[in-house]
């Protein structure tokens, strides 16, 4: 065994001498996805949607750059060039094909805690009549975008490191409620913070534990100098914007080009504040001025990250989580993989590299992914037309957009947010599917509130993994009795051509986040081994499938595997006699094995289950050996798990998937198929 071991440190280690050329080309693949799929490009079917894409894409860049650059707290050219760089570096590490980098609200608003805290406003009248030669803009403006770039740089230093030490392979301790209620509590804040320019008031800028209730205490304080102009154009905005887009949404189908609401309400906006001189006639604060052009790269100060690494760890963690959320889900829906380490790389490298041209921390944002989905996006060369057209203006359209008033900003914030706000909707799923995390949800929204994102993200982390270590202990896993015996009478029953088709799984630990992806692995390794077909007619094989904190095994089945054979219809029964528990992402996961063996042609039947309270004849367990408060919780258990199954999926009304034993799904599927050749017979 030493003798091998020391063989294959010798293996490792020539490698690394000693590369080959074809491993440097495997290495520069998966580093660089770009080399991947660029060279298979297909310009004939991909290239028209890609730039039709493009081009909404820039709207939203644009818009969402200039916005959340005041979000940030700094200069909103500042945004458009946050727009340009992270998306270019994005499509080149990249692995989501629908991920859209750039500006992003929550990491706008952290980095804001660092500008506000560094440079003040305060401190304004002292630089503001001194220019630099960068772009034009006062000393103060630089200040603060040093700032901000200093925490992307350090932000992108994070998140590579994290890259370098694997951490990629933890998010799964990141379940979705933790992220669902980080996201909703952190949009809570940013539409908080937008509320002074809604309402056209001056205030300080008010941050840290409960600043969310300082702000509307403060508001309402202050109600009487309310500006009536600014309040409403504001709510004319959001009027138009929400009606708008509901009605792009009502008749996307019919309409191949959606209305881009947000650069017409921009341009209107614009063009009537000039006409009217709103800025000295109302006081109505607007953008102001806008230079024109890129300024040469400038390293930021590394004399503050010390200063900025609280808000650096929250960019860091809080981007990523938000991004790798949009990316799972955009290849979830297209079916593609990708390397949850690799995005580590790919958002830290955009933040590093944007850093040096004067831009604020990316991240990849709902909107814009969820607009490339409904124009029809194919690959990453949507975001590459569209940093052409952000290019365009920055270099020649950007001064036009000097009288464009705040407060219409603020409302498109606002309402960019409305994917992340009607989370809340989520509350119910949570509570029919598994009520702890109905729990963890309200839990993590109320820390995320009442302190900041990071805060409630780390909070939301750290009880889940609480909550399972607290579970896991109480956990008992049923056997059942005799399997051998009732395989052989099921055998010696039916026929034999029946029982080749049959694969029976038994999964002997609670289904949760924790194993909910290793479960989905092992189960598609087993339907896809090549050297199923030639398996004998009269196989059973049982499979025990422990695939929670095993070292040893590590939850892999060795047996035969289930591969769907030319026009043959396979079933794949799962014994569920062993769940003790799951939560959300264990139930959504054999949601989707469902559906993934469906398009398989493998009809997947959940064994040990039924509706009705089980009695110890129909679990087949040993009732000597289990309490009845355990069979109680049992039923109710199995009970739960048919209803989380149901209200989650879209699954086949018409056939029966839940069985009360192994014994009655085999019968089930042997009736079938007597069915389907009494139906051959007549039809012939």
């Amino acid at each position: 065994m030493t003798g091998a071991k020391r063989k294959k440190k010798t293996m490792i280690w020539s490698k690394i001498h000693n590369p080959q050329c074809e491993d440097i080309i495997q290495w520069c693949r998966r580093r660089l996805p770009i080399l991947d799929w660029a060279p298979n490009y297909n310009l004939k079917e991909n290239l028209l949607p890609d730039t039709v894409s493009g081009i909404m894409l820039a709207v939203q860049q644009v818009t969402q750059g200039l916005a959340f650059a005041v979000l940030s707290s700094v200069h909103p050219v500042f945004g458009l060039y946050g727009s340009l760089f992270p998306a270019i570096i994005y499509a080149i590490f990249g692995m989501g094909r629908h991920v859209a980098t750039g500006t992003f609200a929550l990491t706008s608003l952290i980095s804001a805690n660092a500008v506000e805290r560094i440079v003040p406003q305060n401190i304004q009248n002292l630089t503001t009549q001194s220019n630099t030669s960068v772009l034009g803009l006062s000393d103060f403006e630089m200040q603060r975008i040093r700032v901000a770039a200093a925490v992307s740089f350090l932000g992108g230093v994070i998140q590579v490191a994290m890259f370098v030490l694997q951490l990629g392979s933890a998010t799964f301790v990141v379940t979705e409620p933790v992220i669902s209620a980080m996201t909703t509590g952190a949009a809570t804040h940013v539409v908080t913070s937008q509320v002074k320019y809604l309402l056209g008031i001056k205030m300080p800028y008010i941050s840290g534990p409960l600043g969310f209730f300082y702000i509307y205490a403060y508001v309402f304080e202050n109600i009487k100098s309310v500006r009536l102009e600014a309040l409403l154009l504001s709510l004319l905005s959001i009027v138009v914007l929400v009606l708008v887009k509901e009605l792009n949404e009502q008749f996307k189908r019919k309409i191949k080009v959606v209305l881009p609401v947000d650069l017409v309400l921009i341009i209107a906006a614009s063009f009537a504040c000039y006409c009217t001189n709103m800025e000295n006639t109302y006081g109505l604060e607007v953008v102001g001025h806008i230079p024109q052009g890129i300024p040469s790269p400038r390293a930021p100060p590394m004399s503050i990250l010390s200063a900025v690494i609280t808000e650096a760890f929250g960019v860091a963690l809080v981007g990523y989580v938000a991004s790798l959320a949009l990316a799972q889900g955009s290849a979830k829906k297209f079916k593609y993989s990708i390397d949850d380490n690799q995005e580590f790389l790919a958002h830290g490298l955009s933040n590093i590299v944007s850093s040096f041209f004067f831009c604020i921390p990316s991240a990849a944002a709902m909107g814009r992914t969820a607009g490339l989905y409904s124009t029809g996006a194919k690959t990453q060369v949507a975001c590459l037309v569209s940093c052409i057209f952000v290019l365009i203006v920055i270099y020649a359209i950007g001064p036009l957009l000097y009288w464009l008033p705040v407060c219409v900003l603020a409302s498109i914030i606002v309402v960019g947010l409305k994917g992340m706000l009607i989370q809340f909707r989520d509350l119910k799923k949570y509570w029919n599917v598994d009520k702890i995390d109905w729990g963890i949800w309200i839990s993590t929204y109320v820390f995320t509130i009442c302190f900041a994102a990071n805060v409630g993200l780390l909070f939301g982390v750290v009880c889940t993994i609480a909550i399972v270590i607290g579970r896991f202990p109480r956990a008992m896993t049923l056997s059942i009795k005799n399997m051998k015996e009732m395989e052989f009478k099921v055998k010696t029953e039916m026929e034999s051509e029946t029982l080749q088709q049959v694969k029976i799984i038994s999964i002997n630990n609670p289904l949760v986040f924790l194993n909910a992806k290793k479960f989905y692995t092992d189960l598609m390794n087993i339907i896809q081994k090549e050297n199923a077909c030639d398996q004998p007619l009269d196989d059973i094989s049982k499979c025990e499938q422990n695939t929670l904190l095993n070292s040893l095994s590590n939850g892999n089945c060795n047996e035969e595997a289930l591969q769907p054979c030319p026009n043959e219809k396979y079933s794949l029964i799962l014994d569920c006699s062993g769940f003790t528990f799951f939560d959300y992402s264990g139930v959504s996961m054999l949601v989707e094995v469902y559906m993934d063996c469906k398009g398989r042609n493998v009809d997947v039947l959940l064994a040990h289950c039924t509706g009705k309270r089980m009695s110890l004849a129909k679990c087949e367990c040993d009732s000597s050996a289990l309490p009845h408060v355990f069979l109680y919780h049992l039923c109710f258990l199995v009970a739960s798990l048919i209803k989380a199954m149901k209200y989650y999926g879209n699954l086949d009304s018409e056939k029966p998937i839940f069985f009360e034993s192994v014994s009655a799904a085999i019968s089930h599927i042997h009736a079938n198929k007597n069915l389907s050749k009494l139906n051959d017979h007549s039809e012939v």
